[in-house]
Parts: C-alpha cells; structure tokens; sequence
C-alpha cells in the first residue's frame, strides 16, 4: 500500500503527511499522536476477537476492516464496515469485545492506548466534541442498518440499501457481492437470487464498471 510516509515510526513530518491525506486526524491531539502505534493487517487477518478486553482504539486509515458476529446458522452479520475513521467505538468503555473485528482488505490501522483515549475526551474538549460527532453519524448507520435487517425479503434489504447509502436511488458498490451479502445479514446465494430477480421486473439495473458494480433502482417502481 503507498502511503506517502513512514508508516512504521510516524514522526511529526508523517502525521503532518497523514493529515493532508486524511483532514479527520487533525482532530487527534498531540497527546494521542506520541502513543500511537501502527497497525499492518492483511485481508483476513483478526484484529480482535469476541470476549478480548479492549486495550487500544483503533483508526482504519485505509483497506477496510468490518465488525462481525454469527448468525445462529453460522453466518457472518456485519455490523460496521470501517474504510476510514474510528472502529468500535463502544468498546471505549465495555470489559469485553462483542464481536469479531476482521480485515476485509489489505489494511492500516493506528491504534491508540485505551486509557491515553479516554484521559484525553476527558481533558480536551475539541476532541471530545469531534468523538461525539462521530458517534452520532455511527448512530444514524446503525440504526439504518437495524431498519434493513428488520425487513423480511433479500429484494427489500437490497432496495432500502440502495436508497439509504446511495443517492437518488443510486449507488457505487465498491466490494464483493459475498462482502455486501453478509452486510445484508444474506447468504450470497440468496443474494444474487434477490438482484436477478429485480433486473428482470425491471426494478433495478446493474453495470460491472472498472471493478465496481453500479446499481440504480429504476423511477417510479421501488416497492412495486
């Protein structure tokens, strides 16, 4: 992964570098800066596991690492898909990990001493102002999420999908179909059953384009 800085050591100069590239580390306080370590996973590798007492909050800074726990049918429901910015953020004040966190991607992590983070909310106030500003939009995308695997049918989960993470109906998808099926709470099979089945009512068009999938539910047909 080119990263434009020494990822390994992450002087001043390299958090100045990591700034530019990502403007939301700004608001990291120099006192988190210093105790900061680097995180280097590859795809599939566990960053955590269920029951792990947390000792550091980590920042995705690139790849993607998603948050999982096991259906009782042994499938995999994903809970958040982190690309960028903070990863578990409830386990700031929990004994105990309550899922799986999981590198979907070759990825980056920084990883910040759990009792340095929570020392620093309590004595910086612009800090603490931006942690809940992310609190509240990981809020709006659970509760997006719990409203989709509320509903009964694949078709209905992929809809509300693309109308809740898209815009105008349409949306960019940017990984594999196994990785959005089990964010669905779907296996993939049930999945690609669900998408052929909207393109021939004609309810949705998909386009393989330069490895992302496009998907765009058609005007005037979404619930039909």
């Amino acid at each position: 992964m080119q990263c434009g800085y020494d990822f390994d050591h992450m002087g001043e100069q390299d958090w100045d570098t990591a700034v530019g590239a990502r403007a939301d580390l700004a608001a990291v306080p120099r006192k988190l800066r210093v105790g900061a370590e680097p995180v280097v996973a590859e795809s599939g590798q566990s960053i955590f596991r269920t029951g792990a007492r947390p000792a550091r909050m980590f920042w995705v800074l690139d790849g993607e690492v998603r948050l999982i726990r096991r259906s009782r049918q042994g499938g995999e429901i994903v809970l958040q898909r982190a690309s960028s910015g903070f990863l578990a953020e409830a386990s700031l004040d929990s004994p105990a990990y309550h899922c799986d966190a999981v590198a979907a991607a070759p990825s980056r992590l920084l990883a910040f001493p759990i009792a340095a983070f929570r020392e620093t909310l309590l004595e910086d106030e612009a800090f603490r102002a931006f942690w809940m500003r992310r609190l509240a939009r990981e809020v709006h995308a659970l509760r997006s999420q719990c409203e989709r695997l509320a509903l009964n049918s694949a078709a209905e989960r992929i809809e509300h999908y693309i109308e809740s993470q898209g815009q105008e109906g349409r949306l960019e998808l940017r990984r594999t179909r196994k990785a959005w099926a089990a964010e669905l709470g779907l296996t993939h099979e049930a999945l690609y059953r669900a998408l052929a089945a909207l393109q021939r009512s004609g309810k949705l068009a998909a386009v393989q384009k330069n490895g992302s999938l496009l998907l765009t539910m058609k005007r005037g047909t979404k619930g039909a």
